[in-house]
């Protein structure tokens, strides 16, 4: 449990966070929200023990374990992904290796009676059973599980890290983490980037884990799935709400009301009492109402309103001129580098269709998007309609903007017609309200460069968008507005994402990637999961030996009920218990081991003239097989 007293931090002078307490359960799972800067991430780092507080205190017990994935690290070379992956299991190795010197010791020495004898004993059984409690013999195989779970192959677990881009080497600091079972995680954007196989892969592991989960996301669907409780952070304060993300904003919508109508209400109490002490200021019969009057004024505490939602900006762009009715076509279209990335691509996009590119990370989504766009060459053909003009938004996008203009400025030049009178709503809504629209670009993160090149390509007159994971450095609001912008916009648009909430009710065509295919499944991108997870479970099936071939059959045989296709849950779960199964095998099978090597001592030591008349070692020999035995019925049950 960790406990939050009293926190204040202060930057500049400026409180970013007054007098915030709240505690830290063992089995939360917390969702931080709140605007950007709000302090989010620096709220994770001072639990993290990277920043102090200016003042209060966080209580973490000297046992507990925390786990922190940044936004952004510094990470190291030199290593394949198995060998950086493996350093997540330091302490395990180290156990280990203290256990195979007790072994040692233990086999080389020959003075079974003493004290030192006996207590090297019990600190083997105990390094030996925390050593199985920590999953030491499993460590390889539960490495190579988070690392395909979270999107690796197993091609690539020898190469080195340096051959794969900074996402993949986040995915990998990702999984040294999660392999480290902390008691607390704390993860700021993790799902920045993974892909959506990856994602629910993560939502299944968070949803098992043991420990404490906090983390900062702007993947609503995400949050929804894994969290429980909602940490919101407004105004330098904290308000907790038990419930997850999607319920937290119905409490907080009825919040606002009440502060709006106290808020209302002071204000009327203030101008009433204000009015009096005006009008009756300079008469002595009234001199002690005015007094009262003004003391009440002195005691009134200003109610503060929750900052102005203005995810409500609806924006309306305006389509160029009319494309053709098929802006992009391709027919046998393939990909290759030094293997090929797709090939027999065929796909119809037209005139005002929003689809969605999705599939593994590598698998070729961008690569497509290259060749509609003409910047690769290609074999096959692919066509751009008559009088298609393309916006595409792209990360390096962000690195094309002029520095030396300011934000304001950078907008101005490509806002046409009546949105120029809206430009400072515009840039509010995507987090550039006030001083901040009067910043050079210069000077801005890359966050914030990438939000400014998406406003000023929504800005330019285009009838088809491609966007390549357009949300990745917005918050839930942000996105809220250019979600709404995309659905009002008439032309054509594709986008790569791996947002489900922000594709959910946007796009209604979704093509897989994946296996050197693009597959093409009609609807949205729900309904494509659904079609793809049934699609994996029946591949799965199949692996797994298929229907079981049909037995000679008794006359009757042939009035039996059909066979009833499982469901996926269903197989999902037979395939959980499956495995709970073997893993109580083993560790019945472990255990019996140490009972074996632990009855094998002690009749050494019986064996010797001094033991042989000690009737403790008797009993406890006696204690030890009637443990075995025990041990040895549970294995045969488990193995039936």
């Amino acid at each position: 449990m960790i406990s939050i007293d009293h926190l204040t931090i202060e930057f500049s002078a400026k409180a970013l966070f007054s007098d915030v307490s709240y505690v830290v359960n063992d089995r939360d799972r917390i969702a931080l929200v709140g605007k950007n800067g709000a302090g989010k991430s620096t709220m994770l780092k001072m639990i993290a023990g990277l920043e102090r507080p200016t003042s209060g205190s966080i209580a973490i017990p000297r046992d507990t374990t925390v786990g922190y994935l940044p936004q952004v690290m510094v990470l190291a070379d030199g290593r394949t992904v198995t060998e950086e992956a493996e350093t997540a299991f330091a302490d395990i190795h180290a156990l280990r290796r203290r256990i195979e010197e007790m072994q040692e010791e233990m086999a080389r020495r020959t003075d079974y009676e003493t004290e030192d004898y006996m207590a090297l004993c019990e600190r083997f059984t105990h390094e030996s059973e925390r050593y199985r409690m920590m999953g030491g013999d499993n460590c390889r195989g539960e490495m190579e599980r988070t690392l395909k779970g979270l999107g690796f192959e197993q091609r690539d677990l020898d190469r080195p890290t340096s051959e794969f881009s900074g996402g993949w080497r986040m995915r990998i600091e990702l999984a040294k983490i999660l392999l480290r079972h902390p008691d607390v995680l704390l993860l700021d954007e993790p799902t920045n980037h993974l892909d959506i196989e990856s994602i629910q892969w993560f939502e299944k592991f968070l949803a098992g884990y043991d420990g404490a989960v906090m983390l900062v996301s702007h993947d609503r669907a995400f949050i929804n799935n894994v969290t429980t409780r909602t940490i919101e952070i407004t105004c330098g304060q904290i308000h907790d709400y038990k419930v997850k993300y999607d319920e937290y904003l119905t409490l907080r919508a009825e919040r606002r009301e009440q502060q709006l109508r106290a808020y209302e209400n002071q204000r009327r109490e203030i101008e009433e009492a204000r009015a009096f002490i005006e009008r009756f200021r300079y008469q002595a019969t009234k001199a002690v109402q005015v007094q009262q009057k003004v003391r009440q004024l002195e005691k009134i505490v200003p109610i503060e309103v929750d900052e102005v939602d203005n995810s409500a900006l609806r924006l309306k762009f305006t389509c160029s001129q009319r494309s053709g009715d098929f802006p992009v076509i391709c027919d046998e279209v393939r990909k290759d580098y030094d293997r090929t990335v797709f090939d027999h691509v065929n796909l119809t996009i037209r005139r005002g269709e929003k689809v969605a590119f999705v599939g593994r990370n590598g698998e070729g989504k961008s690569t497509l998007v290259k060749c509609i766009l003409g910047e690769i060459p290609f074999e096959g053909t692919l066509k751009v309609g008559h009088n298609v003009e393309i916006g595409y938004f792209a990360q390096n996008q962000a690195q094309l903007l002029d520095g030396e203009l300011t934000v304001f400025e950078t907008i101005d030049r490509v806002a046409r017609g009546d949105i120029r009178l809206k430009i400072r709503d515009i840039l509010g809504a995507f987090m550039f309200g006030g001083e901040a629209s009067d910043k050079k670009v210069k000077v801005l993160s890359g966050g914030e460069r990438t939000r400014l090149a998406m406003i000023k390509l929504l800005l330019e007159p285009v009838n088809c968008l491609i966007l390549d994971e357009p949300t990745n450095h917005l918050d839930l609001k942000s996105k809220d507005v250019l979600k709404s912008a995309i659905k009002a916009f008439d032309g054509t648009v594709i986008i790569v994402s791996h947002d489900r909430d922000f594709l959910d009710g946007l796009v209604e065509r979704v093509y897989e990637f994946g296996g050197g295919r693009v597959r093409e499944y009609l609807g949205g991108i729900y309904d494509w999961i659904r079609q793809h997870e049934a699609q994996q479970a029946e591949i799965a099936f199949q692996q797994g030996g298929g229907s079981p071939a049909p037995k000679a059959a008794a006359p009757a045989a042939a009035e039996a009920p059909k066979a009833r296709t499982l469901s996926y849950e269903e197989q999902k779960a037979l395939a959980r218990e499956q495995r709970k199964k073997e893993k109580a095998i083993k560790e019945a099978e472990e255990q019996m081991s140490q009972l074996e090597q632990a009855v094998k001592i002690l009749e050494a030591r019986m064996a010797t003239p001094e033991g042989s008349g000690d009737a403790a070692l008797y009993e406890k020999h006696a204690a030890l097989k009637a443990q075995l035995d025990k041990a040895e019925e549970k294995w045969l049950e488990l193995c039936e």
